[in-house]
């Protein structure tokens, strides 16, 4: 549905009513040149792929069914303006109707019958766009033209034209209308960078993002000026041909991560090359002045201040970022690293407001594989303040004049056999005179010792359980139904379209269910389903349909077959979750009071539906700008992602009994080959790039859950990883929740893979609690595992111990 509808429940209208002042925050204005806002409605020429067919978020887990959604004609309209490209935006529905139907045909005619195979291979698919020829020859001066780009769980981005390219078409629209128009304005309806090299003239471009239901509602907003763009990028946009290519990207067998810790901004900083639109890069309508910085430190922590003043004739927000050069010696480093920023409040012409952004000097330790510790390099640490990775200057410097231990880990398994690769000497600029230099020595910044001693302390009741009613309760419930639902994570039996749950069987003992839904833009649940004698059950087709329309016709024959349908007096009741904006575009806020806001949302939803843990945030890296699902992560950068996941994780667990589930942890940067793809990378990478995030937002919010990853990490499985999930997640991150695996289903693997998929007796014995979605063959694995010795009773009642804490912290007593 297109139009809000009138029938919205409270709860509804109060969040969206909520997150709608602040979507703007999450947009980012890329080029101006002064002709919006506009003063008033008018006529306007709309056209696009996104025009009519707005995109609100991802496929696959990032599909959230709400109420409604306002597409950008339909905001547009219902601000007032007269869309006059009615014709062309029918034109192009026929057009592009007949290429995905055309498309389609050719998915299935290279396709087998097994259903679960074929979602797995399929899943996340996406059409290109078409190539087509329509006149653009709507009324008005004023024309806006709308590219959407769709990406999702399961299949990985491409670059050829109608992807992460643009199409001739699309090229030559776009520079068409901005020669033929008085004012034009390119909108970017993606969930991630698109290369508009061909489009760089364009005099103002805007991405707006994917911001759920509303999307459409915000553009009119923004074009009218009621709402001022004020999102800043969260990963680094270039032309294709300028990204890196030291790494390995969708390698079906192994992924070398040979670019190390220069990931992103890192590497263009460090490469000396200059992005089309950097990380942190953002405009708005006004302008903005900061005042001389000063700079303080207080035991370990480094303060820095700053005034902004609005300079500009509109109201606006303006994010300060603070980088910091770390010295190279023993260790190479990155130009600069992010180590802080803030945002204003929305500030009036001519109005002011004091910046405060302050670290611990220890997060900038880097990590010694030669040690296997973290440590503060000796020499000078350069402060940067600026509004963008390319505009920065010096603010400070923090001098060391010896090499501080910040803190000693145990070694983790698995050495790639390459090196990682290293940047050309950059020479260090040199620095303004009366910086203010600031001593640091080791009393600043003690060292932290971890301890590693086994965790000794069982449940009481882990103990009081059978061997088999173990097993049970650290599979997931596969009594509530397996099979290709359970591929999407459908496998839930107490709320229609919940992700799954724990086992039902053990209600006698007092130990109840708890139920877990998807959606990290929102829960994903199913919109209608009936209420009978066996519980819950959703009405309608099994599958998503970006998913349904991909199966051969005799699939989808069988599955609208077994499909419940309602019977002449059985009540079909509705459940609508709010979408908010997706992880990436949640993140360009660089706004923790939003995610907050967003997770509060959610938190309110999952009491309302009886949701006990949410599958989110996810937090995995912008590694590569391919990696289909990174419209649901936020960031290239771990310490913008940790703080952006804290902040979500504070406003869900505000709420009594609900948590959310990190990941996925971790490493987890491409789709294809997902069950099976080794993530070959070193461990000062690893643990500086793709684990701090995660440590971050656990030390800071400490989520209940934590969720492993599918792919294989130097040759082991991410949840197989006792490392991992013991040593690092638990001792050295202080993590004390559950770890569950992400939606395992044996049999959907490639046979031809090098890497076996994961099995459940390993995953047991390393410390992952609950393997879901649960199946009788995880059961049996484990079961022979304890028969042979290579698992053993100590191994479940430790992971049923956790598995019981958080039912218990979560869900009711069954009585």
């Amino acid at each position: 549905m297109n139009r809000v509808p009138m029938d919205l429940q409270p709860y509804e209208k109060e969040h969206l009513n909520r997150l709608r002042r602040h979507l703007a925050e999450c947009t980012v204005l890329l080029k101006k040149n002064g002709d919006f806002p506009l003063k008033e409605a008018g006529k306007i020429a709309l056209y696009g792929s996104g025009a009519r067919r707005t995109v609100k978020g991802g496929t696959g887990s990032g599909e959230v069914n709400s109420h409604f959604f306002v597409s950008a004609e339909q905001g547009l309209k219902d601000a007032g303006f007269t869309v006059t490209t009615g014709a062309w935006l029918d034109a192009y529905d026929q057009i592009i109707t007949k290429a995905r139907r055309e498309y389609i045909r050719g998915l299935k005619s290279g396709s087998g019958m097994n259903p679960a195979k074929i979602v797995v291979a399929y899943m996340g698919t996406v059409m290109p766009e078409p190539e087509y020829d329509l006149p653009l020859d709507g009324e008005g001066e004023t024309a806006v033209y709308v590219l959407a780009r769709i990406s999702g769980e399961g299949s990985d981005r491409r670059p050829v034209p109608g992807d992460l390219l643009l199409t001739k078409t699309e090229i030559r629209d776009i520079l068409s209308l901005q020669k033929k128009y008085r004012r034009f304005m390119l909108v970017l309806n993606t969930g991630g960078p698109v290369d508009l090299s061909p489009v760089t003239e364009a005099g103002n471009i805007l991405l707006l993002s994917q911001l759920g239901a509303e999307t459409g509602a915000v553009l009119a907003d923004l074009l009218l000026g009621r709402a001022a763009p004020s999102g800043r990028l969260t990963t680094t946009w270039s032309a294709w041909e300028d990204q890196p290519r030291i790494g390995d990207f969708g390698g079906k067998d192994n992924t070398w991560y040979r670019e190390g810790v220069y990931v992103g901004y890192r590497f263009f900083d460090s490469a000396g090359k200059r992005p089309m639109f950097p990380f942190g890069y953002g405009l708005g309508y006004t302008e903005f002045s900061a005042g001389r910085a000063e700079v303080r430190k207080d035991g370990g922590r480094i303060t820095v201040t700053a005034g902004v003043t609005n300079t500009g004739s509109h109201a606006g927000k303006e994010t300060l970022q603070l980088y910091v050069s770390v010295p190279s010696g023993k260790l190479d480093q990155p130009f600069q690293q992010l180590a802080g920023y803030a945002k204003t409040g929305n500030l009036l012409p001519g109005a002011a407001e004091t910046v405060t952004i302050s670290f611990e000097i220890r997060n900038l330790a880097s990590f010694s594989e030669a040690d296997s510790a973290y440590f503060l390099e000796r020499g000078e640490y350069v402060l940067r303040l600026g509004k963008s990775s390319a505009d920065t200057s010096p603010v400070g410097v923090l001098s060391l004049p010896e090499e501080i231990p910040v803190r000693r880990v145990r070694r983790l398994s698995g050495k790639p056999e390459h090196g990682d690769w290293k940047p050309a000497h950059f020479g260090m600029e040199k620095l303004p005179e009366n910086l203010p230099v600031i001593p640091v020595t080791a009393e600043d910044v003690p060292c932290e010792t971890v301890r590693y001693d086994p965790e000794t302390e069982h449940d009481a009741m882990a103990g009081t359980l059978s061997d088999d009613e173990l097993m049970r309760l650290t599979v997931g419930a596969f009594d509530s139904g397996i099979g290709i639902a359970s591929v999407i994570g459908n496998a839930g039996r107490s709320v229609a379209g919940a992700a799954g749950e724990t086992t039902g069987a053990l209600r006698e003992k007092g130990i109840g269910v708890m139920v877990m839904a998807d959606g990290p833009a929102g829960l994903r649940l199913s919109r209608d389903y009936i209420r009978d004698r066996k519980g819950v059950r959703s009405i309608g087709p099994v599958l998503l349909p970006s998913i349904t329309d991909l199966l051969p016709a005799p699939v989808v024959w069988l599955l609208n077959l077994l499909a419940r349908k309602p019977k002449r007096k059985e009540q079909v009741l509705h459940q609508y979750a709010t979408a908010i904006p997706i992880g990436t575009a949640l993140a360009q806020s660089w706004n923790p009071d939003l995610a907050e806001l967003c997770g509060d949302i959610v938190g309110a939803e999952m009491e309302r539906f009886g949701i006990h843990l949410w599958l989110a945030p996810a937090l995995n890296i912008h590694r590569h700008i391919l990696c289909g699902r990174n419209f649901e992560y936020y960031s290239e950068d771990p310490l913008l992602s940790g703080k952006t996941a804290a902040a979500v994780t504070r406003g869900v667990q505000r709420h009594a009994g609900r948590g959310v589930t990190l990941k996925h942890f971790a490493a987890n940067n491409q789709e294809y080959k997902r069950f099976t793809s080794n993530s070959i990378v070193s461990e000062r990478a690893l643990r500086e790039i793709y684990l701090r995030g995660f440590e971050i937002c656990i030390r800071e919010a400490k989520p209940w859950a934590v969720m492993t990853s599918y792919n294989l990490i130097n040759g082991v499985h991410a949840s197989e990883r006792e490392d991992l999930v013991e040593d690092v997640l638990r001792k050295e991150f202080g993590f004390q929740g559950l770890v569950m695996t992400d939606w395992t289903l044996s049999g959907t693997g490639d046979p031809d893979a090098v890497w076996p998929e994961a099995r459940a007796d390993r995953i047991s014995r390393a410390g992952v609690d609950l393997v879901m979605p649960g199946s009788k063959k995880d059961i049996r694995v484990i079961r022979e595992a304890l028969q042979r010795g290579d698992v053993t009773r100590k191994h479940l009642e430790r992971n049923a111990s956790r598995v019981l804490q958080m039912i218990r912290r979560t869900a009711p007593t069954e009585k």
